[in-house]
Order: C-alpha cells, then sequence, then structure tokens
C-alpha cells in the first residue's frame, strides 16, 4: 500500500492589532432658557454629501482635419433624357442629383402619406424608375442607370 504524504499545514496570518478606543471627555451641560424654540423639536442635520468623483482630464488632441469630399462624388455626370426632364440638361453630380430629386419629389407631394419611405412615380417619374412605386433606398440604384 501507498502512503500519501500530507501537505504541509498553511500558516494562520497574525492577527492584526487594535488600537484602543479613545476616551471621550463628557459633553458639558448647557443651561437653557425654557422659550418655544426649545420647546421645539431639534431639526435633524442633513447628511454630508459624498465627494464627487475626480473627473479625467482628457488629452488634448490635434484639431481635426476638415473633411473633403470623395472625388467620385463631385465628379458632374450628364443625366439621360428621362432624367434631365427632372433635374435639368447640365452636368451634375450625384449628390446634386438626388437634391434635385427630392426638391421635386417634395414639390409635386409623391411621398406616400402613409409610408414616407415609398415614392409614388408620376409620368416622368416613372420613365426614371420605370415603376410605379419604389422605396428611397431603391431610388439610387435606379439613378445611376441614367447618369454617364
Amino acid at each position: 500500500m501507498a502512503t500519501a504524504k500530507k501537505a504541509p499545514a498553511k500558516k494562520a496570518a497574525p492577527a492584526k492589532k487594535v488600537a484602543p478606543a479613545k476616551k471621550v471627555a463628557p459633553a458639558k451641560k448647557v443651561a437653557v432658557k425654557a422659550t418655544a424654540k426649545a420647546a421645539a423639536p431639534a431639526k435633524k442635520a442633513a447628511p454630508a454629501k459624498k465627494a464627487a468623483p475626480a473627473k479625467k482630464v482628457a488629452a488634448k488632441k490635434a484639431p481635426a482635419k476638415k473633411r473633403t469630399a470623395n472625388a467620385a462624388f463631385m465628379k458632374a455626370l450628364t443625366p439621360s433624357a428621362a432624367l434631365a426632364a427632372v433635374v435639368g440638361v447640365g452636368p451634375l453630380p450625384r449628390t446634386e442629383v438626388v437634391k434635385q430629386l427630392w426638391t421635386y419629389i417634395k414639390k409635386n407631394k409623391l411621398q406616400d402619406a402613409v409610408n414616407k419611405r415609398m415614392i409614388n412615380a408620376d409620368a416622368k417619374l416613372k420613365e426614371v424608375f420605370g415603376k410605379v412605386q419604389v422605396s428611397m433606398f431603391e431610388m439610387a440604384g435606379l439613378i445611376g442607370k441614367h447618369l454617364k
């Protein structure tokens, strides 16, 4: 039979010394005149507010550079005849074409009354979109076919 060795017992941590309690001198009694103020119960002192945690000071960063637009968005593109009927004949950047379309849609009240994300096409927009109703998310993809 094999005998198992026992692990040595852990040493107990030394007991912490406790400072003896300080003696407090008894409070002196002060004679108080019997007045209405003395007869009223004393108000409780408001609890002391806890100190607010110190705020971390953020390191100052160098001023950010002004963001420049992507050249692909700013490139002027010529709209097709169908799209030119809505946004104009001259070359425009993609961003400006979308702005012009939204101006046309809002001016002619072509947004669906119930679901504002849907656009009801009139005769001019039906030529561009190819559908009677399109989502505003579909619109950008459908416009791309009409820009060169």
